[in-house]
This record gives C-alpha cells, sequence and structure tokens, in this order.
C-alpha cells in the first residue's frame, strides 16, 4: 500500500524503498527500544542509588557524541566479529552488520535519550501521592505501575515515541558507518540524499526526498507539540482539581 502510494508522486525504484524503509527502521527502533526506555526512565525518576548521575550520563551521551562515533562503537561491539556481535552471531544467528536490522540499531541508540527523556519528564510531573496511596490500600508495585503511573505518563511516553521516531528518520552518521549505504538494506532517506548528491544530474530525485524528509519530521513535532500541550492542560486540570 504505501509503495503504491508513493508511486503516486513518481517516486524511483531506490527513493521509494529509501522512504519505505526509512519508516521500516524509524518503527522498528521505536518498538524493540520502548520497553527499556520506560524502565529507564522509570528508574531515574522514582529511584535514588549510588552513580545515578554517571548512569545519567551514559544514557544521555549519545545527544552529544559525533554520529559516526557511534557508528564505529557499534561496529566494534556489534559487528559481526565484535565481542558481543560475535556471540549473536554464533548462538542465534543474529547479524547486524550490513543489514537494515544494524540500521534498527544504530537509530535505536541514537534516539534513545529523547524517548527517556520525554518520559521521565512525564513521570516526575505525576504526583506520587497518587502511587503512595494505591500502596496503602494493598495494590502490588506491578499493578500501581500498570493502573496508575503508567496511564498517567502516557502522553509523556507518546511525545517521547514520537520525537526519537523523527530522530531515527533523520539518523545518518551512526547508520553510515555501522552498516553502510547499501540500496534496498540500509539506505535510508539520509543515505539515498548523500548518493543522489554525489551523482551527477540527481538533483530531482535528491529534492524530492528532502521534501518528504522534511514534511514527515515537520508531521512528527506537530504531533509531539500538540501531546505536550495536553499533556500540561490535564496536568493543569487535575491541579484545579485537587
Amino acid at each position: 500500500m504505501l509503495t503504491q502510494f508513493l508511486s503516486l508522486f513518481h517516486l524511483s525504484p531506490l527513493e521509494t524503498d529509501a522512504i519505505r524503509l526509512s519508516l521500516t527502521v524509524a518503527f522498528h527502533a521505536m518498538l524493540w527500544s520502548l520497553p527499556l526506555a520506560i524502565f529507564v526512565a522509570w528508574l531515574l525518576a522514582r529511584k535514588h542509588f549510588y552513580g545515578k548521575s554517571l548512569v545519567s550520563g551514559l544514557i544521555h551521551l549519545p545527544l552529544v557524541l559525533p554520529p559516526v562515533v557511534i557508528g564505529y562503537l557499534l561496529l566494534v561491539a556489534m559487528g559481526r566479529n565484535g565481542f558481543i556481535g560475535q556471540y549473536l552471531y554464533q548462538w542465534f544467528g543474529l547479524s547486524f552488520g550490513f543489514s537494515w536490522k544494524g540500521a534498527v540499531l544504530a537509530s535505536a541508540v541514537v534516539a534513545f535519550p529523547l524517548v527517556v527523556r520525554a518520559i521521565r519528564l512525564s513521570l516526575e510531573s505525576i504526583d506520587i501521592r497518587l502511587e503512595q496511596a494505591a500502596q496503602t490500600l494493598g495494590a502490588s508495585p506491578w499493578r500501581v505501575f500498570f493502573t496508575i503511573t503508567l496511564p498517567l505518563s502516557l502522553p509523556g511516553v507518546l511525545a517521547g515515541v514520537i520525537l526519537g521516531f523523527a530522530r531515527s528518520l533523520g539518523e545518518f552518521g551512526a547508520t553510515i558507518t555501522f552498516v553502510s549505504n547499501i540500496a534496498g538494506e540500509t539506505q535510508t532517506i539520509p543515505l539515498a540524499m548523500y548518493s543522489f548528491i554525489q551523482t551527477p544530474g540527481a538533483e530531482a530525485q535528491t529534492a524530492r526526498l528532502c521534501f518528504f524528509a522534511v514534511i514527515l519530521s515537520f508531521i512528527a513535532l506537530l504531533a509531539s507539540e500538540w501531546l505536550s500541550k495536553r499533556m500540561q492542560k490535564q496536568l493543569g486540570q487535575g491541579n484545579v482539581t485537587n
């Protein structure tokens, strides 16, 4: 269906594959990283432990590291001959190198701090007395989390996912360093634009992909902003009620 829709814009197969792959990579990056992001955000928002600042710094490190450095570290660790990747390949036949799965991993690592930060801010804005009251009434920690904490933080979770999705769409440096630029396999929109820019006479393809990148990112930012305002409005109404 997506391919048929994109064909209406007279896109070449390479452009169509790049857009489809970008959406696929961004979707899977958020799908697989979201549970860990929620857990890490909850840990940073609710728990006090030795080395918390160090953990927080490590989580947010991808925000300040050059993406090429992240891609190199992933290559060393998760490549087929990496100190982790070699065992994943031997035991499970799982290989991230030169594969769209590696692009998913690179995008997830780069976007992870944004998702964690949005969820953490949402968790910190929840009145902890609601959770304490539920525990006093006999609710287990798991039940408190899934019936009170998670529903109240849902706007922040959705905002974080959308921001992470948008960041994944624009990921370039870590991806090209880790899994190279392979058409139809790892060539997302930024990588395809990079190839078209270096190809004489491919200005139209570059412009079309640029248009789609801007539109997709803008839609994601609008959705994130709308969710943030809705969350603030709900919290404001809750404070007035209280």
